[in-house]
């Protein structure tokens, strides 16, 4: 049976003082809370990795990172690698947002060889996708999230989807208050099942979690998650309120 995961993405947000204190408020806010198949994680910045992970310890709290360079090491200033992830005791780290994707100009290609380094260091990996509203304005939706997983996940053998969750994220729908409706993520998500079932069968495709990930909210997290191929969100902005974010956690 695949897990239900709430993950939040904490994105360039939280020194180290408010990384303790939110670390502490969501741990103690999910400590009695029945989880028996969801998972919680958040992903706080780079530098405060190793205080998020012991802070976290001995609880139901999980906590993975941002991004991570496909190299082992060498000359690449100011990158992380899978080593240097592990040593502080993450284990899964997020691929593919679509805020690297613009901003730093990561591409099919280059995410394909990140998520073969993270896998072969047995890392999880939260892997990110989605549509431009241009590509949804003009029906390339499909299109264009199937290249995305194709390119850079097809590769693999179906026993690497043990360490894989999807994370739909449409762009159009990040930070910028639209939301998918619940109909159109059910929609995407059963076509991204349906993707991964053509390749890989449905046994691979039916262990798959897949996130929502576009403003989600404690007020719509209930009806999204509640459309079968939703497994999960991927949150932003309501991932760094303490209160929000559990109750979303709470929807399920």
């Amino acid at each position: 049976m695949r897990k239900n995961i709430v993950a939040g993405n904490w994105k360039m947000n939280n020194d180290l003082k408010a990384t303790r204190k939110l670390v502490k408020q969501i741990r103690k806010s999910i400590k009695k809370a029945e989880l028996d198949n969801t998972r919680v994680i958040v992903a706080p910045t780079f530098v405060n990795l190793a205080t998020a992970v012991k802070r976290a310890k001995k609880s139901k709290l999980e906590v993975a990172a941002q991004n991570m360079h496909q190299a082992t090491n060498g000359a690449f200033t100011g990158e992380i690698s899978a080593d240097m992830l592990k040593s502080v005791g993450v284990k899964t780290v997020i691929l593919g947002h679509s805020e690297r994707r613009a901003y730093f100009g990561e591409t099919d290609a280059i995410l394909a060889e990140k998520v073969d380094a993270a896998l072969s260091n047995k890392l999880e990996v939260i892997f990110c996708f989605g549509e431009e509203l241009a590509d949804r304005k003009t029906g390339k939706e499909e299109t264009v999230v199937g290249s995305q997983i194709e390119k850079a996940l097809f590769h693999l053998e179906a026993d690497a989807y043990k360490k894989i969750v999807l994370a739909y994220e449409p762009v159009w729908a990040i930070g910028t208050g639209e939301t998918a409706s619940p109909e159109q993520a059910q929609d995407m998500h059963a076509f991204i099942r349906k993707t991964l079932a053509d390749k890989y069968g449905n046994e691979v495709a039916d262990s798959v979690s897949i996130l929502y990930g576009g403003s989600v909210k404690p007020a719509n997290a209930k009806e999204i998650f509640s459309k079968p191929d939703v497994d999960g969100g991927l949150i932003g902005g309501a991932a760094l309120n303490s209160k929000d974010f559990y109750a979303i956690v709470s929807a399920f």
